[in-house]
């Protein structure tokens, strides 16, 4: 994997470039952006392009399934273990298993298909302001780094590798009720390597970003509410058309539904052109605790 663009978009293509320990194993490191453990996005991403390296040129992924066991360790890196059930005409298949001391924290089945034409429809992307017109997420969070908590306002105000414009900001700290919807663009922070499974991975990671909280909006409950038990149960991705994400993507999302304390998401990943290149689905636990215990 070839190193390009700033020093942050180089760690997220190291964080991707996985270290190669044998025949179907893989050791990849960790990002901190401020949850206190390994990011969702980055072990579904790494899994994901350890899957990749196993499979035969000209065939890429169209359908990526993972579920999260276990919190990850960010003080320690992650081996990903592959299996190959099936090489088949048209399609392979593969399990990844993701483990950090001694036992696995996150499993992975995706599915690999070879370029063929075929009938094509989709959705039309929803009508949004362009992202030049937007500020970035990182801005908006600078600009109050003074109601951050000490203890995070280093980690959550550090340089990105990819830049995050909402449509309508939501503020992590403090929420009030409005409609289980968000609109999302974004890209990486400059160019990438030409490879496709680089911008499938960083589209995968962009993915777990900000979909979950999509459910907590009619609620008026904060992101970093200190109430709220947040996780990623499991995460799906549907990737339906070649793309770059190093050009602006627009990550629209909404929670059709919440109950006995998980929340429901889905997004749709749309170019600037109005393609609909991937389809996103996630369930989570969103548990509010007693605060007064």
């Amino acid at each position: 994997m070839t190193e390009m663009g700033g020093p942050v978009v180089q760690e997220l293509l190291r964080l991707l470039d996985l270290e190669a320990l044998e025949v179907n194993i893989y050791r990849g490191t960790n990002r901190d952006i401020g949850s206190g453990r390994v990011f969702g996005g980055q072990v579904f991403a790494q899994a994901l392009v350890a899957a990749q390296r196993t499979v035969e040129a000209g065939r890429d992924a169209h359908s990526v399934h993972g579920y999260f066991l276990r919190a990850g360790d960010l003080k320690v890196p992650i081996i990903f273990f592959v299996d190959r059930p099936r090489d088949g005409g048209s399609f392979t298949s593969r399990r990844v298993t993701a483990i950090q001391h001694g036992e696995a924290i996150f499993h992975l089945s995706a599915s690999f298909h070879v370029s063929e034409p075929g009938l094509e429809h989709q959705t039309t992307m929803p009508d949004v302001p362009p992202p030049e017109s937007l500020a970035s997420e990182l801005e908006l969070i600078r600009a109050r780094a003074d109601r951050i908590p000490a203890e995070v306002r280093e980690v959550l105000t550090q340089d990105r590798p990819i830049d995050f414009r909402p449509v309508n900001p939501v503020d992590p700290f403090h929420s009030d009720p409005r409609a289980p919807t968000r609109h999302l663009w974004f890209r990486a922070m400059s160019r990438l390597p030409d490879e496709r499974i680089i911008h499938q991975a960083v589209l995968a990671y962009a993915s777990d970003y900000g979909l979950l909280p999509t459910a907590l909006h009619p609620h008026g409950v904060a992101y970093r509410d200190p109430r709220l038990q947040i996780a990623s149960l499991d995460h799906s991705l549907w990737l339906h058309r070649p793309f770059r994400a190093d050009d602006w993507l627009l990550y629209t999302m909404e929670s059709p539904a919440a109950a006995g304390a998980r929340g429901f998401t889905r997004g749709a990943v749309y170019t600037r052109a109005g393609e609909l290149v991937a389809s996103v689905a996630q369930e989570g636990l969103i548990r509010l605790r007693d605060a007064s215990r």
